[in-house]
């Protein structure tokens, strides 16, 4: 059997602890170990202290690698105190994937500024900090479901900084990045990409905006020149009802949300956020920490379920 994968508690405080209780009561879709304070988990959990992600446990308990964090947590109310011990479960996950003991990293969600506040963290996000562990390897977002994966080029910027962060030299990284994952992780032997227009009808001939003509098109002619199967500059508005999804397998957009409307559209609860490039695979659930529910027992497990699911499968599919 291959490793487990190993997953982090994230803000103790959020719905991370609850969701993989929840899931390892009900049977895990693949072998798991939770990294965390199982001070942490909700009462009446069922659960079992390993020291190896190898080590086995009671059906439907919950395999633990204990963590010690500075205090308990409380449901909706995130404590800075809690900071170091959240940063110290990512890196023992990607210690242990790194080492061949754990197949994968599936990370619950973070609060940043607690992170922040408490230990001075000074990465954006799980991404930027993942790349550094990795030792600064080259990154980017996919979110995926079974209908759809898309991938923006540019991220957490104003709409009105995109057309200048939006670079030639971005866009085929981006692409490039994305290609060499649809191969290695999802088995894909020859990757269809879709690649969206800046401007609305993807600039209609230069009347809507130039972006298109100037640096999309002539990129994209230059990339199919080299063997790459892409298709575009396309319109937004016309790439993603059921007949344009089943003509590529993945969409690389311009933004943020010309990426993640149509996938919170088409699975807003099921969706996946995946990083391509890093040396390892690390899945999370498309959803953040969900204080104003957190310890009710009523968050949804599916988008943590389904980043188990992929994980598992990408690991799988890099052998």
């Amino acid at each position: 059997m291959s490793a487990p994968l190993a997953v982090t508690c994230g803000d103790p405080s959020g719905v991370g602890p609850e969701l993989a209780a929840r899931i390892a009561a009900q049977g895990a879709p693949a072998p798991m170990v939770w990294i965390g304070d199982p001070r942490h988990l909700p009462e009446g959990t069922r659960w079992e202290a390993v020291e190896h992600p190898s080590q086995p446990v009671a059906p439907g308990a919950l395999a633990v690698l204990p963590l010690t964090f500075a205090g308990p947590a409380s449901p909706g109310r995130p404590d800075p105190a809690n900071a170091a011990g959240t940063i110290a479960a990512i890196e023992r996950a990607v210690a242990l994937v790194q080492d061949g003991a754990c197949s994968a990293v599936v990370t619950a969600p973070i609060n940043k500024k607690a992170l922040k506040d408490g230990a001075g963290f000074a990465f954006p996000g799980h991404t930027e900090f993942l790349a550094h562990l990795a030792g600064g390897a080259d990154v980017v977002m996919m979110l995926a479901c079974p209908e759809l994966r898309v991938v923006p080029a540019t991220i957490h910027i104003a709409l009105a900084d995109v057309p200048q962060a939006l670079t030639a030299d971005l866009l085929r990284r981006t692409i490039t990045i994305t290609r060499a994952a649809l191969i290695r992780d999802f088995g894909l032997t020859a990757p269809r990409i879709a690649v969206a227009g800046l401007n609305p009808h993807a600039g209609e001939g230069g009347a809507m905006g130039r972006e298109e003509l100037a640096m999309i098109a002539p990129l994209l002619a230059e990339m199919r020149a080299e063997g790459l199967d892409l298709q575009g500059p396309l319109p937004a508005d016309t790439m993603f009802h059921a007949a344009a999804r089943a003509r590529y397998d993945a969409a690389v957009c311009m933004y943020h949300d010309q990426a993640l409307i149509p996938i919170k559209t088409i699975d807003f609860s099921g969706g996946v956020n995946v990083t391509l490039g890093l040396p390892f695979v690390r899945t999370s659930p498309d959803h953040g920490t969900a204080y104003d529910i957190a310890g009710q027992g009523v968050a949804d497990p599916t988008s943590m379920r389904a980043a188990m699911v992929m994980a598992w499968d990408m690991a799988q599919a890099r052998g």
